[in-house]
């Protein structure tokens, strides 16, 4: 009859007793994602620094003469001097570039707010409250990007012509609302759908409309969302280059337009673009700074279930 050997108690004051050299070597292997992670930081650093080396080159070339901007190769030790941004702001040729910044202020934040104000309760009937076949309708707003603004742009044009519309700032705004629109829905569909419903079922318990559910319950859940939806619509309008280089013109003309005036097909302009281009990116970076801490909520809003 056989008999049953008791197991040797496990000492409990060390941790290693009782494992076997692969356990040992797995619990050293937990070390590992460690690595992982420092690798993949350092990684991403070199990455954001090849990223970050031409914006910083653009803005030391900015403070160069156009012809140390135009050696080759260019020099590092050059003199620094202000005439490029004297140039752009017209202390030399005498133009000013305050109305083209005014029209892409203008435009960019009009239309922005226009695209909140219809976004939003799509977003809301699309989500909170879905609509029948609303797949359908998401599908329909994202092929409304799948055709390249040049192969609309002399139908715009025309129309543009035919309504007086050129070099109107509002036919701008409404383009610009229509081009920021379905990124808007989708975006902010993906931010409403987290609002728990429960909230909403006590809105409705307490008597809450519609608009005051919209504004004293969905807005402060979801501004970071929305915070995020304005910002990128902000610098989608400011970038804009194509629309308002063939729609606008002395009138209605936008920064971006501007800026490649400077560009011409005699003498050296190197600096004075790279001064151009520094000064019309200070908005779109101080609107990032001033909403980073929503940006980054409302971007990485319902990533961690």
């Amino acid at each position: 009859m056989s008999t049953l050997t008791p197991a040797a108690p496990r000492n409990t004051a060390d941790p290693t007793a009782g494992f076997d050299g692969g356990s040992r070597r797995r619990g050293k292997s937990l070390m590992d994602p460690t690595r992982n992670n420092t690798a993949a930081g350092l990684a991403a650093w070199l990455l954001a620094l090849l990223f970050a080396v031409p914006v910083l080159w653009m803005v030391l070339t900015s403070f160069h003469s156009e012809n140390d901007a135009a050696t080759n190769p260019p020099s590092v030790a050059a003199n620094l001097t202000l005439d490029a941004y004297k140039e752009f702001f017209g202390a030399t040729s005498g133009v000013s570039p305050w109305p083209p910044l005014i029209n892409s202020a203008t435009a960019s934040i009009l239309s922005t707010a226009l695209v909140l104000v219809l976004a939003i309760p799509a977003a809301y009937a699309l989500s909170i409250r879905p609509v029948k076949k609303w797949t359908d309708v998401m599908f329909f707003f994202l092929s409304t990007k799948m055709m390249p603004v040049v192969a609309a742009i002399l139908p715009l044009y025309l129309f543009a012509k035919t309504a007086g519309a050129l070099d109107n700032i509002w036919f701008l705004i409404l383009m610009y609302t229509s081009m920021n629109l379905p990124i808007a829905v989708w975006m902010m569909r993906s931010f409403l759908a987290e609002v728990p419903v429960e909230m909403l079922e006590a809105a409705q318990i307490d008597g809450a409309g519609l608009l005051l559910t919209l504004r004293k319950i969905i807005a402060p859940v979801a501004m970071p969302g929305i915070a995020a939806t304005a910002l990128i619509c902000f610098i989608f309008s400011w970038n804009e280059l194509l629309l308002a280089r063939v729609l606008t013109g002395v009138i209605a003309g936008t920064a971006p337009v501007f800026l490649t005036g400077f560009v011409s097909s005699q003498g050296l302009f190197l600096a004075k673009v790279c001064a151009a281009a520094v000064v019309i990116s200070l908005p779109v970076l101080f609107a990032g700074f001033a909403a980073q801490d929503k940006l980054v909520q409302g971007l990485s809003l319902g990533a961690v279930k």
